[in-house]
């Protein structure tokens, strides 16, 4: 595999650390890669705060990307995936595949659509080798 994988993380309010591992596993799964194999998380301005979200990039002792509103919509026509509760909720469609394209870079693609585990969501992008610089903040 060439590129970065980036996983997308979105959740509901106080979702547990386990509940978010959940969900990031069964994209591995999936994508058939290991956990080590994911270079950072992301996740939307809107879940900043969120606490299990702080707890699971600290456990794996991985970077977590904040990403900003224009971003995600930047990033909106290349999710795969449409979630009226993220649409009525952020202004994407699928803020865990929005995050992950967003941060894998301009011309990431998504390897994982969204997968929902016990209230946690993940979608993993890939990023192109020689891609531009990722978009967002680091938490």
């Amino acid at each position: 595999m060439n590129g970065m994988i980036i996983a997308g993380l979105g959740c509901r309010k106080g979702s547990s650390v386990d509940e978010l591992l959940s969900a990031l596993d069964a994209a591995c799964i999936e994508a058939r890669i290991s956990r080590g194999d994911v270079a950072a998380l992301a996740t939307g301005e809107i879940k900043r705060e969120e606490p299990g979200m702080l707890e699971l990039a600290k456990k794996l002792g991985m970077v977590l990307h904040i990403v900003g509103d224009d971003a995600l919509m930047q990033a909106e026509p290349r999710t795969k995936t449409v979630s009226r509760h993220n649409l009525a909720k952020t202004l994407s469609s699928s803020l865990s595949e929005a995050a992950a394209l967003a941060v894998a870079g301009e011309t990431a693609e998504i390897i994982v659509p969204r997968l929902i585990s016990h209230g946690a969501t993940c979608a993993l992008a890939q990023g192109k080798a020689n891609a531009k610089e990722p978009a967002g903040e680091q938490a």
